[in-house]
């Protein structure tokens, strides 16, 4: 069925918080490892990849949209441009499908950027992956930035000329759920690749002049790997210098297998201040980089822990111990103000009648629950998930 035919295209369930106003772009369908102990995200999906037809024909109808919707915009009276009429317009069109409001999204805020899916869109080979991006960009020109998730494992086995031709094709940023430099924790979570695999694979993207993004998850590896987890990922950001490290504090989803670790007594869970503490030792562990640190998920308490290293890392460390330096009552208040997006940084609750609204919420909530105030804001993280 050709795009004018169907006018539609796939979309995956995920992409990076950094990649929401990206066009997604399916080239891979679901995760070709799927066995991390932490993720459910594609439990009982097949991996597979699409033919380069399949994909062209995602792009000819994304194309088929993005002219309908120009076409729109002159129609009425917008010159072309995508203004809140033209999106209302796009948004209230229930005839249309999903897909086509996406696309309006996409060319409205600028239509500049692609996000490759799914978990791993390198599975797919240098030849197919260049041609798909140069196809992309043939369609639409205006396309400044292209880019995918990869897995470690998978970068290894791309050669710097595969790189070299990637970067001119298109492809200018990979995203790593590197989630811990330790190997106990590798292991412990069953992420499928070793910390050689993260800096090997890591070294070949950085020197073939892609933006790196490591993605590290706090918490990963219990109280009982802690130390191991800050430190060891510490090392593996020391020797590959990827452009960013985000951070994704550990949260626990129900049916994932670190579940019932945890139910086990396999796997002890950090606490808030735990978490804090080793984000904290990684920081300090940071030497020699020029790396910039991102918390841009509200699952991390501390959302002002970022910068560019060097020159930043003194300023994240007085962020972490300015919060750790809170009495533990002030501690839980501010955790509360965060889980309920009232606060975002330690400082805004010392302002005029934060801490004593947060006070009142607080003996409201302990009058009404019959579990502890952490279990409520436990409770209260998983309306982010």
């Amino acid at each position: 069925m050709s795009a004018r035919q169907h006018m539609d295209f796939e979309q995956g369930p995920i992409r990076p918080p950094s990649e929401a106003g990206s066009f997604l772009l399916r080239v891979t369908r679901n995760c070709p490892w799927n066995k991390c102990a932490f993720c459910g995200t594609y439990k009982g999906a097949k991996f597979s990849r699409r033919s380069v037809e399949e994909i062209k024909g995602d792009i000819d109808a994304a194309k088929l949209m993005a002219d309908e919707l120009l076409e729109l915009s002159h129609r009425l009276g917008d010159g072309g441009q995508m203004t809140r009429r033209l999106l209302a317009h796009a948004f209230e069109d229930h005839s249309k499908p999903d897909t086509y409001r996406s696309v309006a999204s996409w060319l409205a805020r600028g239509g500049e950027t692609v996000f490759l899916q799914d978990a791993n869109s390198l599975m797919l080979s240098t030849d197919k992956l260049v041609e798909v991006i140069t196809y992309l960009k043939r369609k639409f020109p205006h396309v400044q930035r292209i880019t995918s998730y990869a897995r470690a494992n998978t970068l290894v086995s791309k050669t710097p000329e595969d790189y070299r031709r990637l970067r001119e094709a298109g492809l200018s940023r990979l995203h790593v759920g590197m989630e811990s430099g330790s190997d106990r924790v590798l292991q412990l979570i069953d992420k499928g690749v070793r910390s050689e695999h993260l800096i090997e694979g890591g070294r070949r993207v950085v020197e073939a002049g892609f933006s790196l993004c490591f993605y590290i998850i706090p918490g990963m590896g219990g109280m009982e790997l802690s130390r191991d987890n800050g430190l060891e990922s510490a090392r593996v950001v020391n020797l590959v210098n990827p452009g960013y490290v985000r951070f994704r504090s550990l949260y626990l989803k129900r049916g994932t297998r670190l579940a019932d670790m945890v139910a086990e007594g396999a796997f002890t869970v950090p606490n808030e201040d735990d978490i804090v503490r080793e984000i904290r030792l990684f920081v300090e562990n940071l030497e020699g980089v020029s790396t910039t640190l991102v918390s841009d998920h509200i699952l991390n308490l501390l959302e002002n822990i970022e910068g560019k290293l060097p020159e930043d890392k003194d300023r994240i460390l007085a962020v972490i111990d300015t919060y750790l330096a809170l009495p533990e009552e002030e501690r839980l208040l501010f955790q509360l103000g965060r889980r309920a997006g009232y606060l975002s940084s330690v400082e805004e609750l010392e302002r005029p009648t934060v801490k004593e609204r947060l006070r009142e919420a607080r003996t409201q909530i302990e009058g009404r629950t019959t579990g502890s105030f952490s279990d409520f804001i436990k409770e209260a993280k998983k309306q982010f998930v």
